[in-house]
Protein backbone atom coordinates (compact mmCIF):
# COMPACT_ATOMS: atom_id res chain seq x y z
CA UNK A 1 0.00 0.00 0.00
CA UNK A 2 2.88 2.38 0.40
CA UNK A 3 2.77 4.07 -2.94
CA UNK A 4 6.04 6.89 -2.58
CA UNK A 5 8.51 6.90 -4.93
CA UNK A 6 11.98 8.50 -4.35
CA UNK A 7 12.28 11.33 -6.58
CA UNK A 8 10.34 12.08 -9.66
CA UNK A 9 12.70 10.35 -12.30
CA UNK A 10 12.22 7.54 -11.03
CA UNK A 11 8.35 8.16 -10.99
CA UNK A 12 8.64 8.71 -14.66
CA UNK A 13 11.03 6.12 -15.50
CA UNK A 14 9.04 3.65 -17.83
CA UNK A 15 6.96 6.49 -19.55
CA UNK A 16 7.60 5.38 -23.01
CA UNK A 17 7.78 6.92 -26.26
CA UNK A 18 4.00 7.31 -27.97
CA UNK A 19 2.36 7.69 -24.32
CA UNK A 20 -0.64 9.05 -23.57
CA UNK A 21 -0.61 11.65 -20.65
CA UNK A 22 -3.06 13.52 -18.79
CA UNK A 23 -1.46 16.36 -17.19
CA UNK A 24 -3.21 18.40 -14.35
CA UNK A 25 -3.39 22.34 -13.89
CA UNK A 26 -4.65 25.37 -15.45
CA UNK A 27 -1.92 28.20 -17.02
CA UNK A 28 0.63 27.65 -13.87
CA UNK A 29 -1.79 26.87 -10.95
CA UNK A 30 -1.48 22.98 -9.76
CA UNK A 31 1.08 21.92 -12.47
CA UNK A 32 3.11 19.17 -11.85
CA UNK A 33 6.18 21.11 -12.74
CA UNK A 34 8.79 18.46 -11.37
CA UNK A 35 7.12 15.23 -12.86
CA UNK A 36 7.23 17.26 -16.32
CA UNK A 37 10.82 18.59 -15.67
CA UNK A 38 11.86 14.64 -14.77
CA UNK A 39 10.22 13.32 -17.99
CA UNK A 40 12.01 16.43 -19.83
CA UNK A 41 15.43 14.60 -18.66
CA UNK A 42 13.95 10.84 -19.06
CA UNK A 43 13.78 11.62 -23.00
CA UNK A 44 10.61 10.12 -23.91
CA UNK A 45 9.09 11.80 -27.21
CA UNK A 46 5.97 11.52 -29.53
CA UNK A 47 3.92 12.08 -26.71
CA UNK A 48 -0.17 12.81 -26.75
CA UNK A 49 -0.98 15.14 -23.54
CA UNK A 50 -4.23 15.76 -22.77
CA UNK A 51 -4.40 19.18 -20.97
CA UNK A 52 -6.29 22.63 -20.14
CA UNK A 53 -3.46 24.08 -21.88
CA UNK A 54 0.18 23.80 -22.89
CA UNK A 55 1.47 25.66 -20.05
CA UNK A 56 3.66 28.75 -20.49
CA UNK A 57 6.57 29.16 -22.49
CA UNK A 58 9.51 28.06 -20.80
CA UNK A 59 7.22 26.12 -17.64
CA UNK A 60 5.49 23.14 -17.39
CA UNK A 61 4.13 21.79 -20.54
CA UNK A 62 5.97 24.48 -22.23
CA UNK A 63 9.44 22.73 -21.65
CA UNK A 64 8.04 19.49 -23.83
CA UNK A 65 6.96 21.74 -25.89
CA UNK A 66 10.31 23.59 -26.69
CA UNK A 67 11.90 20.30 -27.35
CA UNK A 68 9.64 19.38 -30.08
CA UNK A 69 8.67 16.14 -27.32
CA UNK A 70 4.40 16.26 -27.72
CA UNK A 71 3.29 14.83 -31.25
CA UNK A 72 -0.66 15.83 -30.30
CA UNK A 73 -2.52 17.71 -27.42
CA UNK A 74 -6.30 17.51 -26.33
CA UNK A 75 -6.89 21.23 -24.94
CA UNK A 76 -9.30 23.46 -24.52
CA UNK A 77 -7.00 26.76 -24.77
CA UNK A 78 -4.14 27.47 -26.77
CA UNK A 79 -3.34 30.76 -24.98
CA UNK A 80 -0.16 32.24 -23.19
CA UNK A 81 1.80 30.03 -24.97
CA UNK A 82 3.47 31.58 -28.36
CA UNK A 83 5.28 28.37 -29.08
CA UNK A 84 2.23 26.25 -28.66
CA UNK A 85 0.63 28.24 -31.00
CA UNK A 86 3.86 28.28 -33.69
CA UNK A 87 3.96 24.88 -33.83
CA UNK A 88 0.54 24.04 -34.20
CA UNK A 89 0.00 26.72 -37.57
CA UNK A 90 3.05 25.48 -38.97
CA UNK A 91 2.35 22.12 -38.80
CA UNK A 92 4.46 20.33 -35.96
CA UNK A 93 1.75 19.57 -33.59
CA UNK A 94 -1.59 18.38 -33.78
CA UNK A 95 -4.33 19.92 -31.61
CA UNK A 96 -8.10 18.72 -30.98
CA UNK A 97 -9.79 21.53 -29.25
CA UNK A 98 -12.52 20.55 -26.73
CA UNK A 99 -14.85 22.45 -24.98
CA UNK A 100 -13.32 22.92 -21.60
CA UNK A 101 -16.06 21.35 -19.27
CA UNK A 102 -16.74 18.41 -22.30
CA UNK A 103 -12.66 17.72 -21.56
CA UNK A 104 -13.04 17.53 -17.49
CA UNK A 105 -15.93 15.18 -18.02
CA UNK A 106 -14.07 13.35 -20.60
CA UNK A 107 -11.52 12.46 -18.67
CA UNK A 108 -13.91 11.71 -15.76
CA UNK A 109 -16.26 9.64 -17.60
CA UNK A 110 -12.87 7.66 -18.45
CA UNK A 111 -11.81 7.16 -14.77
CA UNK A 112 -15.67 5.76 -13.79
CA UNK A 113 -15.55 3.43 -16.97
CA UNK A 114 -17.90 4.71 -19.40
CA UNK A 115 -16.82 4.94 -22.46
CA UNK A 116 -18.63 8.03 -24.16
CA UNK A 117 -21.66 10.48 -22.75
CA UNK A 118 -24.04 12.88 -24.53
CA UNK A 119 -23.30 16.71 -23.71
CA UNK A 120 -25.04 19.96 -24.98
CA UNK A 121 -22.36 21.51 -25.48
CA UNK A 122 -21.15 21.71 -28.82
CA UNK A 123 -24.09 20.91 -30.37
CA UNK A 124 -25.44 23.04 -34.00
CA UNK A 125 -21.39 23.86 -33.68
CA UNK A 126 -18.13 22.67 -35.79
CA UNK A 127 -17.85 20.52 -32.81
CA UNK A 128 -20.13 18.40 -33.75
CA UNK A 129 -20.73 19.28 -37.54
CA UNK A 130 -17.04 18.22 -38.14
CA UNK A 131 -14.36 20.29 -39.99
CA UNK A 132 -12.21 22.04 -37.40
CA UNK A 133 -8.28 21.91 -38.23
CA UNK A 134 -6.31 19.01 -36.15
CA UNK A 135 -3.25 19.54 -37.93
CA UNK A 136 -1.72 21.94 -40.87
CA UNK A 137 1.06 21.81 -43.17
CA UNK A 138 4.01 23.64 -43.46
CA UNK A 139 2.16 26.27 -46.18
CA UNK A 140 -0.82 26.54 -44.12
CA UNK A 141 -3.19 23.97 -45.14
CA UNK A 142 -5.47 22.29 -43.60
CA UNK A 143 -4.29 18.25 -43.89
CA UNK A 144 -6.33 16.81 -40.96
CA UNK A 145 -9.61 18.22 -39.34
CA UNK A 146 -12.34 16.71 -36.90
CA UNK A 147 -14.63 13.93 -37.85
CA UNK A 148 -18.66 14.63 -37.47
CA UNK A 149 -19.73 13.48 -34.08
CA UNK A 150 -22.96 10.88 -33.51
CA UNK A 151 -25.82 13.29 -32.32
CA UNK A 152 -29.49 13.05 -31.02
CA UNK A 153 -32.30 14.71 -29.74
CA UNK A 154 -33.64 14.47 -26.39
CA UNK A 155 -36.35 15.28 -24.58
CA UNK A 156 -35.28 17.41 -21.74
CA UNK A 157 -37.71 19.19 -19.76
CA UNK A 158 -40.03 19.72 -21.85
CA UNK A 159 -37.93 21.03 -24.86
CA UNK A 160 -36.32 18.72 -27.69
CA UNK A 161 -32.59 19.38 -27.85
CA UNK A 162 -29.89 18.22 -29.80
CA UNK A 163 -27.26 16.83 -28.15
CA UNK A 164 -23.41 15.42 -28.96
CA UNK A 165 -21.78 11.71 -28.19
CA UNK A 166 -18.85 12.81 -26.55
CA UNK A 167 -15.94 10.22 -26.18
CA UNK A 168 -14.03 9.55 -23.25
CA UNK A 169 -10.83 9.93 -22.36
CA UNK A 170 -8.52 7.00 -20.42
CA UNK A 171 -4.84 7.82 -21.06
CA UNK A 172 -1.69 5.84 -20.34
CA UNK A 173 -0.43 7.94 -17.52
CA UNK A 174 -1.68 10.87 -15.47
CA UNK A 175 0.24 13.47 -13.89
CA UNK A 176 -1.22 15.67 -11.18
CA UNK A 177 0.43 18.09 -8.66
CA UNK A 178 -1.06 18.04 -4.71
CA UNK A 179 -1.06 19.96 -1.45
CA UNK A 180 -1.37 16.94 0.98
CA UNK A 181 -0.94 13.13 -0.13
CA UNK A 182 -0.38 10.52 2.42
CA UNK A 183 1.58 6.86 1.01
CA UNK A 184 -1.70 5.51 0.10
CA UNK A 185 -1.96 7.69 -2.62
CA UNK A 186 -5.01 10.03 -1.06
CA UNK A 187 -4.92 13.53 -2.32
CA UNK A 188 -6.00 16.95 -1.48
CA UNK A 189 -5.53 19.95 -3.67
CA UNK A 190 -5.37 23.52 -2.53
CA UNK A 191 -8.21 26.16 -3.84
CA UNK A 192 -7.92 26.59 -7.09
CA UNK A 193 -5.18 24.27 -7.74
CA UNK A 194 -8.03 21.73 -8.07
CA UNK A 195 -8.73 22.70 -11.54
CA UNK A 196 -8.31 19.89 -13.78
CA UNK A 197 -6.31 17.64 -11.29
CA UNK A 198 -8.96 15.51 -9.76
CA UNK A 199 -10.59 14.44 -13.08
CA UNK A 200 -6.76 13.85 -14.83
CA UNK A 201 -5.71 11.61 -11.74
CA UNK A 202 -8.98 9.62 -12.00
CA UNK A 203 -8.48 8.61 -16.04
CA UNK A 204 -5.64 7.12 -16.17
CA UNK A 205 -3.72 3.50 -16.05
CA UNK A 206 -1.33 4.85 -13.85
CA UNK A 207 -1.77 8.47 -11.68
CA UNK A 208 1.64 9.92 -10.86
CA UNK A 209 1.20 12.55 -8.03
CA UNK A 210 3.77 15.10 -7.36
CA UNK A 211 3.11 16.63 -3.40
CA UNK A 212 3.88 19.25 -1.34
CA UNK A 213 3.27 17.32 1.90
CA UNK A 214 3.32 14.02 2.55
CA UNK A 215 1.51 12.73 5.55
CA UNK A 216 0.78 8.96 7.06
CA UNK A 217 -2.46 6.85 6.44
CA UNK A 218 -5.03 8.16 8.68
CA UNK A 219 -3.66 11.72 9.12
CA UNK A 220 -6.31 13.08 6.03
CA UNK A 221 -9.72 13.31 7.16
CA UNK A 222 -11.65 11.05 4.73
CA UNK A 223 -14.15 14.02 3.68
CA UNK A 224 -11.27 16.14 3.03
CA UNK A 225 -9.93 13.66 0.15
CA UNK A 226 -10.44 14.74 -3.13
CA UNK A 227 -9.46 12.11 -5.23
CA UNK A 228 -9.18 8.51 -3.60
CA UNK A 229 -5.74 6.63 -2.74
CA UNK A 230 -7.80 3.63 -5.65
CA UNK A 231 -6.64 5.90 -8.35
CA UNK A 232 -3.21 6.83 -7.29
CA UNK A 233 -0.47 4.55 -8.16
CA UNK A 234 2.72 6.54 -7.50
CA UNK A 235 3.54 9.84 -4.68
CA UNK A 236 6.37 11.27 -4.93
CA UNK A 237 7.24 14.26 -2.13
CA UNK A 238 8.48 17.73 -2.85
CA UNK A 239 11.73 19.35 -1.13
CA UNK A 240 10.80 22.74 0.45
CA UNK A 241 12.53 24.24 -2.18
CA UNK A 242 10.42 22.55 -4.79
CA UNK A 243 7.21 23.63 -2.85
CA UNK A 244 8.70 27.23 -3.14
CA UNK A 245 9.09 27.12 -6.76
CA UNK A 246 5.57 28.87 -7.83
CA UNK A 247 5.62 31.61 -10.34
CA UNK A 248 3.13 34.31 -10.88
CA UNK A 249 1.49 33.83 -14.63
CA UNK A 250 0.89 37.76 -14.52
CA UNK A 251 1.74 39.85 -12.62
CA UNK A 252 -0.64 42.98 -12.13
CA UNK A 253 0.56 45.65 -9.64
CA UNK A 254 -1.07 49.48 -8.92
CA UNK A 255 0.69 52.47 -9.49
CA UNK A 256 1.14 54.10 -6.11
CA UNK A 257 -0.52 57.78 -5.91
CA UNK A 258 1.23 61.09 -5.90
CA UNK A 259 0.45 63.73 -3.40
CA UNK A 260 -1.77 66.49 -4.93
CA UNK A 261 -1.29 69.81 -3.52
CA UNK A 262 -3.97 70.80 -2.06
Amino acid sequence: MDKVVDTPAAAVADIADGSSIAVGGFGVVGVPEFLIRAIKEQGAKDLEVISNNAGVDGRGLGLLLADHRLRRIIASYVGENKEFARQYLSGELEVELTPQGTLAEKMRAGGAGIPAFYTITGAGTQVADGGMPWKYDTEGNVVKESPAKDTRVFDTFGEEKEYVLEESLAPDYALVRAAVGDRHGNLVFHSSARNFNPPAAQSARITIAEVEKLVEPGEIDPDDVHVPGIFVHRVVELTPEQVADKPIEKRTVRTEPTAVEG
